[in-house]
């Protein structure tokens, strides 16, 4: 009787969705699985996640059209419904994303499939929801192999992966946006530095892209369902052709990339994708379980572990939350799954060091403010210390030169943070903190004092440098915006900086660079030069640097 009892109660939970996870769930890429909790239930079909900077996370309903923030314990609240949105099959409200000025300008971007027949990419503000911009539509699109998934890059831009929308021609066709990676501006507009000349293309020869991430190096990873035999994950190039229909998997044309990791489709069917700790994480809708792919140092894969195998069915949207856990979205209530009463839900994964680590990291160094312009300034700092590392730093801003409060002006991965959406001739006030894996905070920086400028002048120009990414021995910085404050148009631009003492230039795009002593001259290139009052341009560049040197870069000056 005692036993019947227990196996009635198993029974009944397992069909709750309570059961733990599987015996094989461990400690894999700095997330210990063993320990994953249901956070959120009650979702229909959630497709993406983007985060809030109070820490909240948006949820996108594909076939609902509604936009739900979530908090971990706390019942979905509905706060915008994407008009327009057509749902069937595959198709319907699809990615989101949140600006990285979010605490600036509130944007929020959605990519669906509309009622007019084609998938396109909004944006709107959570206080007035209802008022939503198109800037991009026409894109192809179908009952199946829509895409979908949208992130901002490290370099500011916006990317969109789409579907071939079930015609496969459209992949290799490069005067379609179907079966592509795109690159936009965040008005969805061409940005400089796109591999096709006014075109929003990146990369193509794809089948149904539904992941994107980028990892430590900047370097941007897409997951890839396949047809019948292998998906993929790909690690993608500017300009790459990724070998759709001519290739599936591995092949052995050298027009065509390969992937670094191949699944069969019953492993697989991957959908959304993050990084963390030198590791991919893919989300597998077929497959029912997480992967998570090591990364080796050339950016290539090393051997992938499954994780939460059977768990919770059918994962689709996988991301990294600001709390330093490991969120994931069912989909079981798609048609294709086995849905429990609780579904859909957010599946959190605690980092490995959660519940023991109480250890805080170190105040970062004074930030600078170099590049100050009328409406941004970029500031820089020496990195914290962690005894387990440390996650990204929060940059907090005050008005004036004293008094009003601190809040949190953004987030970065890196020593580096670039401030938009200033008033000219006004005083702030910046101080930087440090989060580590455990979500333990450090002591703020020391404070720094920022002062946009005024105005142009006729003949004005700025240079404000981004770091995108940096490593022990080197890094890159892209974008270098060069942007004309003048009256007048100008016909040409030299910027100047100082380089570090034993670092070296060793690649350079949309500039022509020389070094004298540790003072680096960058003239506009041919097609570059001309910039009318108001415009501006972009270049980069990478140098190498002797290990444990941090420093960086310094003292742009454009005239």
């Amino acid at each position: 009787m005692r036993a019947r009892v227990i196996l009635t109660l198993l029974v009944s939970l397992l069909a709750f969705g309570l059961g733990v996870p599987p015996a094989q769930a461990q400690v894999v890429g700095g997330f210990d699985f063993g320990r994953a909790e249901v956070s959120v239930t009650g979702l229909q079909v959630p497709w993406a996640l983007a985060f809030l900077p109070d820490g909240s996370a948006l949820a996108s309903e594909r076939n609902t059209g509604r936009v739900m923030q979530v908090r971990p314990g706390q019942a979905p609240v509905q706060v915008a419904t994407v008009s327009g949105v057509s749902a069937s099959g595959e198709s319907g409200l699809l990615g989101l994303a949140v600006s990285p000025s979010y605490a600036q300008d509130g944007w929020v971007y959605a990519y669906f499939t509309s009622t007019s027949g084609d998938n396109r990419l909004v944006r709107f503000q959570l206080s007035a929801p209802q008022t939503q911009t198109v800037l991009f539509s026409g894109v192809p699109s179908a009952t199946i192999h829509d895409g979908g998934r949208i992130a901002f890059g490290p370099d500011g831009m916006l990317y969109v992966a789409t579907g071939d929308a079930n015609n496969s021609a459209n992949a290799q066709n490069l005067n379609s946006p179907a079966g592509k990676i795109l690159r936009m501006t965040p008005t969805g507009g061409v940005p400089s530095g796109n591999p096709f000349a006014g075109s929003r293309v990146w990369s193509y020869g794809h089948r149904n892209v539904q992941g994107l991430a980028w990892d430590a190096q900047g370097r941007m990873y897409a997951t890839e369902f396949g047809q019948n035999t292998w998906d993929e994950v790909n690690q993608i190039v500017a300009g790459g052709n990724y070998g759709w229909p001519t290739c599936e998997g591995t092949c052995s044309n050298t027009s065509f990339r390969n992937p670094i990791v191949t699944w069969t489709t019953a492993e697989a069917s991957p959908s959304g994708l993050a990084y963390a700790n030198g590791t991919l994480f893919a989300a597998a809708l077929r497959g029912q379980r997480v992967w998570a792919v090591p990364l080796t140092s050339s950016g290539g894969a090393g051997t992938p572990v499954p994780e939460l195998q059977g768990a919770y069915g059918r994962l689709r949207a996988v991301a990294v939350g600001p709390d330093g856990w490991l969120w994931l979205g069912t989909s079981n209530r798609d048609g294709r799954g086995t849905p429990v009463a609780q579904d859909d839900r957010i599946i959190r994964v605690p980092p490995a060091t959660s519940g023991t680590d109480t250890a805080p990291p170190t105040a970062p160094g004074l930030p600078s403010a170099s590049g100050t312009t009328t409406a941004t300034t970029t500031l820089t700092w020496a990195a914290s210390t962690d005894n387990v590392g440390v996650t990204g730093y929060d940059i907090l801003r005050a008005p004036g030169a004293s008094g009003g409060s601190f809040t949190q002006a953004g987030t970065s991965a890196t020593t580096t943070f670039t401030d938009s959406g200033l008033s000219a001739g006004t005083t702030y006030r910046y101080q930087v903190r440090a989060r580590d894996a455990a979500g333990n905070l450090s002591p703020v920086s020391g404070t720094v004092t920022v002062t946009t400028t005024t105005g142009g002048t006729p003949g004005g120009c700025t240079a404000t440098a981004t770091t995108q990414t940096q490593w022990s021995t080197g890094y890159v910085i892209q974008p270098v915006t060069v942007a004309n404050t003048g009256t007048s148009a100008r016909n040409g631009w030299t910027v100047t900086f100082a380089l570090p003492a034993g670092h070296a230039i060793t690649g350079s795009w949309n500039v022509v660079l020389t070094v004298s002593g540790g003072t680096v001259t960058a003239r506009n290139a041919a097609h570059n030069g001309a910039l009318g009052a108001g415009q501006s341009t972009t270049f980069g560049f990478q140098a190498s640097r002797a290990g444990g040197n941090t420093q960086l870069p310094s003292g742009y000056d454009c005239t």
